[in-house]
């Protein structure tokens, strides 16, 4: 199933994407934060899908499916070995020179959150190095704490496409803490709709792409993790009860503008596209504002 939230005619409505196209709703259908915490309304949506009507995409307006967060979104750093290597020489003394043995874990706060189309807001005078990272992101819908992996997939309601939209400068000016660097405000598109697990194999690998302007950038494919999907659900959750809705950002691989020779930073007016084999893809603008005028009010 794949559940998206739309703005059509004015009015914010659930949407399906099916074999056959895009199916708008009836009003008051479960959303996709329904479906995450409460799993049995998928009877309702597969009613509310045959009762739908088809709809042209032009008509409507995507916006982020997820928007009740419990807390910041749970990111994965460095799990791609090949861009761990490539920003070697680049962390400036702050990071690890070796290998880390365990997953390496950040978050970003909720007002990050776009939608799969909205523009990025990015002032210059704030960061000089804003870059780019498409990931694979999970939504969990089981409750757990110290899950095992061998248990962690049951634990997953769906997934999403992500660009984790970071400022290098910040990442590395506050004592080598990420906070900062990952969580201004309008940095994280994500979408484009939620695709539940069960339609996708997470054993053959999902691929991954970002491009810039029309020219690919990153490419990749999640079999090449340095953590697994259930390894780092595993680890995260060990006495750390992680909750139905919380949103988990699995790691970029390399390509980043920051690693490259010469460096590419985005700018106003870039075109990123994000997007994950059988996800679907996000296409956001860099679109100059103040961030001291930007109010994202969260997602909308």
């Amino acid at each position: 199933m794949r559940i998206g939230r739309a703005r059509h005619d004015g009015v914010v409505r659930t949407f399906a994407v099916t074999e056959d196209g895009y199916v708008l709703l009836p009003l008051g259908a479960p959303t996709p934060d329904d479906l995450v915490r409460l799993p049995a309304v998928r009877t309702a949506l597969d009613e509310a899908i045959a009762a739908g009507v088809p709809v042209d995409s032009d008509d409507l307006e995507i916006l982020s499916p997820i928007t009740r967060f419990n807390r910041d979104i749970l990111c994965t750093g460095w799990n791609y070995w090949d861009h761990f290597e490539e920003s070697k020489g680049k962390r400036e003394g702050q990071d690890p020179a070796d290998r880390p043995l365990h997953p390496t874990f950040f978050t970003k706060g909720p007002g990050t959150v776009l939608g799969p189309v909205d523009p990025v807001p990015w002032d210059p005078e704030l960061s000089e190095k804003w870059d780019y990272e498409v990931e694979l992101a999970l939504v969990i819908g089981t409750d757990g704490r110290s899950i095992p992996e061998d248990r962690a997939l049951d634990h997953i309601a769906g997934l999403l496409v992500a660009n984790d939209v970071s400022q290098r400068d910040l990442q590395r000016a506050h004592g080598g803490q990420w906070l900062k660097g990952k969580s201004i405000d309008g940095s994280l598109p994500l979408g484009p709709w939620l695709t539940t697990v069960d339609e996708v194999d997470l054993d053959a690998g999902l691929e991954l792409e970002f491009s810039l302007n029309g020219e690919r950038l990153q490419a990749a494919s999640t079999s090449q993790m340095a953590f697994s999907i259930p390894r780092i659900i595993s680890e995260l959750s060990r006495g750390m009860t992680l909750r139905a809705g919380d949103v988990i950002l699995t790691g970029t691989p390399s390509g980043i503008g920051n690693a490259r020779e010469p460096q590419i930073f985005l700018k106003d007016g870039d075109v990123l596209v994000s997007s994950v084999s059988g996800l679907g893809a996000l296409r956001n603008v860099i679109t100059r504002a103040s961030l001291t005028e930007y109010v994202t009010g969260g997602v909308q």
